[in-house]
């Protein structure tokens, strides 16, 4: 029913009502709702009983404010500020597109409401509603012509929608109305007009956008990407000789920046044929900037032979003189020519040699002798060399006599940490990178790298403790990690659990990483009004762009694939209720091994109990704190968040729908990555959903169709078909039809046969092979063990890596049982990598179990991480 109007008295409280609302003053509005309310003509008054809902939920009691806001709405449900309301509080419920709904609604009643217009407008753009946005817009541009947020608002809509022309049309008509001088530099009409030449680059409009820039430069505060316009416009109307100017002038501003040399090298007319012309270019600017990088590390990249050789000595005895901690960074991208690692090795152990006879880089030398610390950043880099080469015996014993000489200097434990990561041995890697990060407690990379290697070899309460000295005090170092959103440390414990089989644990870490990518969407809101008022649209447009692909990094895709890799492991393995399996055990016990497993479970008990009151206590301090700040500011608070629980997480009823949440996004903005739709696939597997899973193998055939662990699933999927007779006819019709071009009408046997032969040089795929062949038959054993411990000569990647994933095949039941042909494998995989834990003898097993495990299984319950 409609509710009455109110007269002036009251009429004047509401006023105040909405004014507390805008100034946070949600205490006072609450008392003047009550002093209307009380009355008892207007005790059932919609809009005041909406806007005391709404105030009650920016103070945290939401379930209140939904009954006050709903009870509103009935009792006037054809006023647009109770629907307004409404939506405002499903907008801070993040339900946007209910909040849409609702502000849809309020302008049926109130067309030209411009506050709503702005709302609905502000959840079209975060919902990426872009022709919505676009007409609302077009509707504010219509109220309130004079705003300049109206024009660009709406100029924004059609850049988004790639209507450049119109766009373009929209900011040249508000840009005449900007009254600038034209000798007057104004920043935000500069950036103004650097959106107008983006549009235009972005419309492929390069001969305006070059007459754009140079029109307005006097009125661009950003000088250099005025030049750098320019540069990368004359290129792309071939005006090279122009282009050529343009670049040497930026390589004489930052002699540094080799996307600089790269236009220049296009630019050069006509361009450098030969690599002497090209090696022109860098020696005359070396002349100009002696003492930069640059000019002297790009002409590595494309000389060889002696010129290779000549330039390569100078190079390193110049860093090596002065010590350059970060020099084999420097070279790291040639080490995919051989040639070119050879000849570095040769020179470099030359030196090292006549450094250690006669402090020079070579006997012949006639100028001044070589400070000790030269030597000592040869074996530095030598150590870095052998590491990157596999030859960690050499590794070790370079970065050994380095750290004998000079015990004081971190990068040498550092190294010798990593060295250790690379032979497989993580527990010895963390314990040297921790001796690294005591020289100097104060630096917080190495804090973090310490933290890191603990982890990795399993070790997260020691790592905890060491983040811990750059923590908020009084918080514990998990929670304030989590606060800051520290997600290389989430991804890296989320692993550590799951391989410890804490699943709970592994899973709230990656739900906590899923919330902060949901934060960095939500916290685009506050940009849309905020952006278009301080005129920073390039940025703005750039952050939107940016939050499109967001779950496209790679924290996102870690969490998303750990989860995804427990879900599929608990849905195999239903964790089952602790006290029925205590029930069972205890029947086959005696009296006195019962005692003492009852003992043991009565200490792990109290300890269990003691350990969830100090949380218990910790989280009661905290939120006591969050009210008083709360109390004291009266800022808006959508209330406290659902608490992850461990043992909730991993005992939910449907996995596989936990999972497939954190594939959804994978699947549209990690569509590149083999392993999304090879993830896909094992869902929809452990489904019985064919169509789908026929889907996710056409997807990752046309990424990398000699990929193993799709192999294991080309065959799986055919042997599920051929075993489901009673397929509907379409989907069997469907499903028959696709395998025949994929499988090209060969049988399962004869295409593994074939994988196998094609593949004969790698480990990995023969591994993959070799469980197929298994797979399709038990009695041939003997024979695809033999394929998957090959260890030839011929083989390409035999490394730590690829040899542990044949070492867990052997193990895991890939196989059936093995335990002789483990044992051997074992021994020879120990005679190539004797340092590597994981090949050792049985008695060193609590080693081999910190080392990451690389599965390319069917059965992908740990995926890879990489050492």
């Amino acid at each position: 029913m409609p509710c009455v109007s109110l007269p002036a008295k009251e009429s004047n409280l509401f006023k105040r009502i909405l004014k507390c609302y805008e100034q946070k003053q949600y205490k006072n509005g609450l008392k003047f709702c009550k002093m209307i309310l009380s009355n008892p003509r207007f005790s059932e008054h919609g809009e005041t009983l909406a806007m005391k809902g709404l105030t009650l939920n920016c103070l945290g009691k939401k379930e209140e404010a939904y009954e006050f806001v709903r009870k509103g709405l009935r009792n006037d449900v054809k006023s647009h500020v109770c629907w307004h309301v409404y939506g405002l509080l499903q907008r801070s419920d993040k339900k946007y597109d209910e909040a849409i709904k609702c502000y849809r609604n309020a302008l049926k009643l109130d067309k030209d409401n411009l506050q709503i217009l702005r709302d609905l407008s502000l959840l079209q753009i975060q919902m990426r509603d872009l022709e919505g946005y676009r007409e609302t817009r077009y509707q504010l541009l219509q109220l309130r012509p004079t705003q300049r947020a109206s024009w660009i608002g709406y100029a924004i809509a059609y850049h988004l929608l790639k209507d450049y022309e119109m766009a373009l049309k929209l900011l040249e008509e508000f840009r005449k109305t900007q009254q600038v001088p034209p000798n007057k530099i104004d920043y935000e009409y500069s950036e103004l007009i650097l959106y107008q030449n983006q549009v235009m680059r972005e419309a492929n409009l390069c001969q305006e956008s070059l007459d754009h820039i140079e029109t307005y430069e006097k009125q661009i505060c950003d000088k250099l990407q005025v030049e750098e316009i320019r540069g990368e416009m004359f290129l792309k109307l071939n005006r090279l000789k122009e282009a050529s100017v343009i670049y040497r002038a930026l390589i004489d501003r930052n002699p540094e920046n080799w996307k600089y040399y790269e236009n220049l090298e296009k630019a050069c007319k006509p361009a450098p044929a030969t690599v002497e012309e090209k090696l022109q270019i860098y020696e005359e600017i070396n002349k100009r900037h002696p003492k930069a990088v640059s000019p002297r590390r790009l002409p590595l990249n494309f000389v060889s032979g002696e010129k290779f050789r000549d330039l390569i000595s100078r190079f390193l005895r110049v860093n090596f003189s002065k010590g350059c901690p970060p020099l084999f960074t420097t070279l790291k991208s040639l080490y995919g020519n051989s040639e070119k690692v050879l000849a570095i090795q040769e020179i470099v152990t030359g030196f090292e040699t006549s450094l250690k006879t006669c402090n020079m880089f070579s006997v012949d030398d006639n100028g001044e002798k070589e400070p000790p610390t030269t030597l000592l950043w040869v074996r530095y880099f030598l150590a870095q060399h052998f590491d990157k080469l596999g030859q960690w015996s050499l590794a070790l014993d370079r970065i050994n006599s380095a750290i004998a000489s000079t015990p004081t200097l971190i990068e040498l434990f550092y190294m010798k940490a990593k060295i250790y990561k690379h032979i497989g041995n993580l527990k010895e890697a963390a314990k040297w990178m921790d001796e690294s990060q005591s020289l100097d407690t104060a630096d917080r990379f190495i804090n973090s790298k310490c933290a890191k290697y603990m982890i990795r070899a399993n070790m997260v309460k020691e790592a905890e403790e060491m983040c811990s000295k750059f923590t908020r005090e009084g918080t514990p170092a998990m929670e304030n990690l989590n606060e800051m959103q520290c997600m290389w440390f989430q991804t890296e414990c989320a692993r550590a659990f799951q391989r410890q089989g804490k699943y709970g644990e592994a899973l709230k870490k990656c739900h906590e990483i899923e919330r902060h990518f949901f934060e960095i969407t939500d916290d685009q809101f506050d940009f849309h009004t905020y952006c278009m008022r301080k005129m920073t649209l390039r940025a703005y447009v750039d952050l939107l762009r940016l939050e499109d692909v967001l779950r496209q990094h790679e924290f996102y895709f870690k969490a998303a694939e750990t989860a995804i890799g427990i879900y599929l492991k608990l849905h195999e393995n239903p964790l089952t209720n602790e006290n029925k399996e205590q029930e069972v055990n205890s029947e086959n016990l005696s009296a006195k091994e019962l005692k003492k497993v009852l003992s043991k479970q009565r200490r792990a008990q109290k300890k269990a109990k003691l350990e969830e009151e100090r949380k218990h206590a910790e989280r009661e301090r905290q939120q006591k704190n969050q009210k008083k700040k709360r109390d004291e500011e009266e800022e808006e608070t959508s209330g406290p968040k659902e608490e992850l629980v461990p043992e909730k997480l991993e005992r939910v009823d449907n996995p596989l729908e936990e999972a497939i949440k954190f594939l959804t996004p994978l699947k549209s903005l990690a569509a590149n990555k083999i392993r999304t739709h090879l993830l896909a696939f094992e869902i929809y597997f452990k489904k019985g959903k064919f169509l789908l899973m026929l889907q996710s193998i056409k997807r990752a055939v046309s990424i990398d169709p000699h990929n193993p662990w799709l192999h294991e699933c080309l065959i799986r999927f055919s042997k599920a078909v051929s075993d489901h007779s009673n397929l509907p006819e379409i989907v069997n019709k469907v499903l028959m039809q696709e395998m025949k071009s994929i499988f090209t009408n060969k049988n399962m046997n004869s295409f593994n046969e074939e994988f196998l032969r094609h593949n004969s040089t790698s480990i990995l795929h023969l591994l993959s092979g070799a469980k197929m062949m298994y797979y399709l038959d038990k009695s041939r054993q003997e024979k695809a063990i033999a394929i998957a411990s090959k260890l030839d000569d011929t083989l390409i990647d035999k490394n730590v890596q690829s040899l542990t994933s044949v070492l867990d095949a052997l193990l895991d039941g890939s196989f059936g049982s093995c335990n002789t042909q483990y044992e051997e494998y074992r021994t020879a995989c120990h005679k190539l990598f004797p340092l590597t834990p994981a090949f050792m003898l049985s008695t060193n097993e609590e080693d081999c179990s910190t080392m990451p495990i690389n599965h390319t299984a069917h059965n992908h319950d740990v995926l890879c991480i990489e050492i």
